[in-house]
């Protein structure tokens, strides 16, 4: 019997903020129609003002840990998905360490923005497989609200903060994940991105007056990378694990917009009762789309033992990647 990574525990955080579209029709030009019919979001959770994305981190991962049965000391590494972390530096993961007190653990963040979960988990895999550690915290948190125009509608409406974490570990039984593929194409790195903050352009006052420190996103170019993105790694993901769509019991895509969620499930053949959807209610939470999904699928009983469950994201940089694995735990 192969050694597979397998997900001990899993846990997910939201604000209690929430914003509705009714909210945001007081704020910017748009209406609660124009925004479900574009993106099938109706709300979003936000932190507030003095809240930084690590405590959505901490709390996701402290559920994760509890589900899991393990202590924070437990820990070989944690790996952290975002790309709106507290700080430039250090890492969020250093942060999470040290408010968890795991200290045994090793600790990084990972970017590759709501493809970031992906990556983390596709990565930890490695090193359980390829070491002798022996349980990694995985952690998908953005707050993405914290870097939005809100008087830019077309993309201050689609997104939310959120935060989810699994706790991994390794198992010689059926369980965990089966494969996994990562990809990017980095000449669609201007379509979504942030243009100052960094080396590149670092924070001044011109830089803050011009709006430099906010997303900027080519919409139609996302759209068109992400409905080819989620199709392909999906069918690679299939024909690596010698399965068939009909074998998927929960695909879980990225929350991005319903109509990509949509496309893509009727182009697979799997039809919507299979798909797992939250989108209406958190909306884009980036690097917390996959893991929030996955755990609310947990907690709502839509997991059952043995089920095979397809992952697929896509985010900044480009990226892309997916996992598929089958669920349960000994």
């Amino acid at each position: 019997m192969f050694m597979k990574a397998t997900i001990l525990g899993l846990g997910y955080y939201l604000p209690d903020k929430v914003l509705t579209n009714k909210e945001l029709e007081q704020m910017i030009d748009t209406t609660d129609a124009w925004i479900v019919e574009r993106s099938g979001i109706r709300e979003r959770h936000i932190l507030a003002s003095d809240e930084p994305c690590s405590l959505m981190a901490v709390e996701a991962a402290r559920r994760a840990l509890e589900d899991a049965n393990l202590d924070a000391t437990d820990l070989d590494l944690i790996i952290v998905g975002t790309v709106t972390g507290d700080m430039l530096f250090p890492s969020t993961a250093c942060l999470l360490q040290a408010e968890l007190g795991a200290l045994n653990a090793a600790a990084f963040d990972l970017g590759a923005g709501c493809t970031g979960f992906i990556y983390a988990l596709a990565v930890a895999e490695k090193f359980l497989l390829a070491s002798d550690m022996r349980h990694i915290l995985v952690v998908g948190a953005d707050a993405v609200s914290k870097v939005l125009d809100y008087t830019h509608r077309s993309t201050c409406v689609l997104f939310g903060d959120g935060a989810g974490a699994a706790v991994m570990s390794k198992a010689d039984g059926d369980y965990g994940i089966i494969t996994s593929c990562l990809g990017a194409d980095g000449r669609g790195a201007k379509d979504l991105y942030m243009p100052a903050g960094g080396s590149a352009i670092p924070p001044t006052l011109e830089s803050v007056a011009q709006k430099l420190h906010y997303l900027r996103m080519n919409g139609s170019e996302v759209f068109k990378f992400a409905t080819k993105a989620m199709t392909g790694v999906s069918d690679s993901l299939i024909k690596q694990a010698g399965l068939t769509y009909q074998d998927i019991d929960l695909f879980i895509p990225h929350q991005a917009n319903i109509r990509i969620i949509q496309l893509a499930a009727k182009r697979m053949r799997i039809p919507m009762e299979k798909v797992f959807v939250n989108l209406d209610r958190c909306g884009n939470t980036s690097a917390g789309s996959i893991p929030v999904a996955l755990a609310e699928a947990y907690q709502q009983g839509r997991l059952k033992k043995r089920n095979i469950v397809l992952m697929v994201a896509f985010g900044t940089g480009l990226t892309y990647g997916g996992v598929i694995l089958r669920w349960g735990r000994d």
